[in-house]
């Protein structure tokens, strides 16, 4: 009932023990609280929060547009809705390195388990887009340096993004991880991959967890969890499957009305009342004031 039992201290501990090299955990990407308590009741191991589906979220093109209290607000209450680990995308950490360190600080706040910074600069683009710039090493290397000074729980993670692969090869990718390491990084998120052996190359290099992004219509191939684990991946994120797949199901539904002149064809695959309710719960709330649950829940036939 209400929100998570487990507290973002014990959320950030079972993270950091959940990302192991080879384990290729998987992180669904929840774009509102209900789909995170979602991810949990399928048992998936942790939540991600997407900057593209805040940004998205919002109607707004993922290019910087949000604001670190934007980010804050939302990803917490997503967190705040699952005792799964919740990592956010923290986007370049919205300015200069002491606003990455604040950035950080807020996100602790809002009680995720971690972030990761990336090296592109603003107006960014959405990894998997061509075009993309990126900062000089030594601005990378502070915003993470920042980030992991700022942090006040050791178990938050912080997690080093870089988009050089697209612009400079796999061999700069490479050096680059190996440095955000050095900077303070507890884990690498090399992103647009081309293929397995770039993922292996990455995870050979650095002795920390790396991540892989899984997103579709993208640079990468839609590995298998097994393929990931493999290359010695240790998170896989599918950063806007359920939002894509929400918003696709949404506009069939708005053309059946449309040109039916009624939902009826579209109701049999609708998440039923029923099921609803169960989702958020709506039976324990009985426990703290009976006049709140005192009805009949309709059946899985019934809306």
């Amino acid at each position: 009932m209400l929100y998570s039992k487990t507290t973002p201290e014990a959320k950030r501990r079972l993270l950091r023990e959940l990302l192991v090299p080879g384990a290729a955990r998987q992180f669904p990407g929840a774009f509102n609280p209900l789909s995170a308590r979602l991810i949990e009741e399928k048992e998936y191991d942790g939540v991600y929060i997407s900057g593209a589906v805040l940004a998205n979220d919002l109607g707004l093109p993922d290019i910087g547009l949000t604001t670190l209290s934007e980010v804050a607000t939302r990803a917490g209450q997503i967190a705040r809705m699952t005792d799964l680990p919740a990592i956010v995308d923290a986007d370049t950490g919205f300015g200069e390195p002491m606003n990455v360190a604040r950035t950080v600080q807020e996100l602790e706040n809002a009680g995720l388990a971690g972030c990761h910074i990336e090296d592109q600069f603003n107006p960014k683009r959405c990894g998997h887009l061509d075009g993309k710039n990126v900062v000089d090493l030594p601005t990378a290397l502070k915003r993470v340096a920042a980030a992991a000074e700022a942090r006040r729980d050791a178990n938050f993670l912080i997690m080093a993004r870089t988009d050089v692969r697209a612009v400079e090869g796999l061999d700069a990718a490479v050096d680059r991880a190996k440095a955000l390491v050095d900077a303070g990084a507890d884990a690498i998120f090399p992103e647009a991959m081309k293929d397995l052996r770039e993922f292996e190359a990455v995870c050979n290099a650095v002795d920390v967890p790396v991540l892989a992004n899984m997103t579709e219509f993208g640079k990468s191939e839609l590995f298998t969890r097994d393929q990931l684990a493999g290359a010695g991946v240790a998170m896989i994120i599918y950063p806007v499957t359920l939002l894509r797949s929400a918003m696709g199901a949404a506009e069939r539904v708005l053309d059946t009305i449309r040109t039916e002149g009624t939902q009826v064809p579209a109701v049999e695959s609708m998440l039923t009342r029923a099921r609803l309710y169960e989702l958020v719960d709506y039976g324990s709330y009985n426990t703290f004031d009976a006049g709140v649950f005192n009805f009949t829940v309709p059946g899985p036939t019934d809306a």
